[in-house]
């Protein structure tokens, strides 16, 4: 696999504003909640701490995996990026892990365990979808909002996890 200390998989192209975390289902799995997000799946704990930041960026959103590594590698990541002068938040998922949330609890409850976790404004701004104006998972998030026996028939259900 070559040289990884430092690099990630990147989804998507940062600019100012960027998710990194540990695993690749994690990160997939935040993207379905933050679909316009840049994100980059270090691979590991170790290579989250390690993770070489874009200088253009202001604000670094960093997925905690819920385990003594996750918050070593977050903390490691998080102590460099403040350094820098970047703005930095961690996320946290509900259960172990993003793809956990997103298998067991389903989108809606990931998008909801996340809103409060964002800074203000970037919530609209990263779960909308381009151009069109309403979110990217607004049928999700009215199913969520309303009870079993009104659910209309057109709202699909949650994607599975990764």
């Amino acid at each position: 696999m070559g040289h990884l200390l430092g690099n990630a998989v990147r989804i998507g192209a940062a600019s100012d504003v960027l998710a990194a975390g540990e695993g690749l289902e994690t990160m997939l799995s935040l993207r379905q909640a933050l679909p316009t997000l840049p994100m980059a799946a270090a691979l590991s704990a170790n290579h989250l701490a390690a993770l070489i930041l874009p200088t253009t960026l202001r604000r670094l959103y960093v997925a905690r995996d819920d385990d003594a590594a996750g918050h070593r590698a977050t903390a490691e990541l998080i102590d460099r990026a403040t350094t820098l002068g970047i703005e930095t938040l961690p996320l946290d998922a509900l259960m172990g892990d993003f793809n956990d949330d997103l298998g067991q609890l389903g989108l809606p409850a990931l998008v909801d365990g996340l809103r409060a976790q964002l800074a203000p404004g970037d919530f609209a701004m990263l779960c909308s979808s381009a151009g069109d104006g309403e979110s990217r998972n607004a049928p999700a998030l009215r199913r969520w909002a309303m009870p079993d026996h009104e659910e209309p028939a057109t709202v699909r259900e949650a994607p599975t996890a990764f």
